[in-house]
């Protein structure tokens, strides 16, 4: 299905006004463009790390939205127009031009694959299911992944980190934990390891249903275990269904920050012996990662580098 998207030149300040004015006529569904950096503080963590560099901000916006090709849509956009020029004694509008290109929905869901390839972690071949296996790489363990909306194709170096890790320590039968599941590419390689058993948790309902059909594609199952939805600091019936000290293994790739937060419920899911294998560590954040677990009652086994990025693999003490 092809899309004709307009998009209206606009300024920082006035976001909001248009995001209602394009509500009024029906409109709800918008993709906002500025070089505003992600607030901290609204975001609910400390994300400078994944800030992408963007160019100097001059309070210009971009407002876009998406309406089925086909259709004359010539009375709608005079309506908005007429409307927006009537919001200019309330703040800066900018130019309020509004331009016209068109876009195919395949381009949506499809443009990103053109930077995924397969690839290989020792002995692992990770690839997107749109490849073939070559000859070379028919004997390695294979996963394949198609992440959709969430994160984890393998191809970033703190998912390395923890593969790598999980091939070093993991043991047949081994039950692991997975916090921030994403596409479910952690759980999927220590199954294809040897794991027994695997559980997980993210924030986003779309990442759990991502890491469910991942494991299908993969011919894999959780075994006992089960992917929950929520915030495990905070959801104690989420704490109460993946138990206490029933993990021989919890990986956790995510943010420094948000593994900080975590530290306190992290513990109680780990067995006497068994082992927290972290990354998505900016290396600038190592220090505060390595206090914050053995304040925790960990005892750091390795930290190990790949770019700019750190992992962090520590044991919990037998009692």
């Amino acid at each position: 299905m092809k899309w004709t998207k307009f998009t209206i030149q606009t300024t920082v300040e006035a976001e909001e006004i248009v995001g209602m004015v394009l509500d009024d006529h029906g409109i709800s569904a918008i993709e906002i463009e500025d070089n505003v950096p992600v607030d901290d503080e609204l975001q609910g963590g400390n994300f400078e790390e994944l800030q992408p560099d963007l160019p100097e901000d001059e309070g210009l916006s971009r407002i876009s939205f998406y309406m089925e090709e086909g259709q004359d849509y010539a009375s709608l956009l005079e309506a908005i127009s007429l409307d927006l020029e009537n919001k200019r004694e309330f703040c800066n509008m900018g130019s309020l031009k509004i331009s016209v290109g068109e876009t195919d929905e395949a381009d949506w869901r499809d443009n990103w694959k053109e930077y995924f390839h397969s690839f290989t972690i020792d002995n692992i071949l990770i690839k997107p299911t749109w490849e073939e296996i070559s000859e070379e790489d028919s004997d390695k363990i294979l996963i394949e992944i198609d992440p959709g909306v969430s994160f984890g194709t393998g191809k970033h170096e703190t998912t390395q980190l923890c593969i790598r890790q999980l091939e070093k320590y993991l043991k047949a039968g081994d039950r692991v934990l997975d916090l921030g599941c994403g596409s479910g590419i952690l759980s999927i390689a220590a199954l294809k390891l040897g794991a027994m058993e695997t559980s997980g948790t993210d924030i986003d309902p779309d990442c759990i249903q991502s890491t469910y059909d991942n494991m299908k594609l993969n011919h894999v199952s959780a075994g006992d275990g089960a992917f929950y939805c929520g915030n495990l600091v905070e959801n104690t019936d989420m704490q109460n269904l993946l138990g206490r000290e029933c993990y021989d293994i919890v990986a956790a790739n995510i943010l420094a920050d948000i593994i900080i937060d975590m530290m306190p419920a992290i513990p109680d899911r780990i067995k006497p012996g068994g082992l927290f294998i972290s990354s998505g560590i900016i290396d600038f954040k190592e220090d505060a990662i390595v206090k914050t677990i053995e304040k925790a009652g960990l005892e750091v086994l390795e930290i190990n580098h790949q770019g700019e990025w750190v992992n962090v693999t520590a044991r919990k003490p037998m009692e």
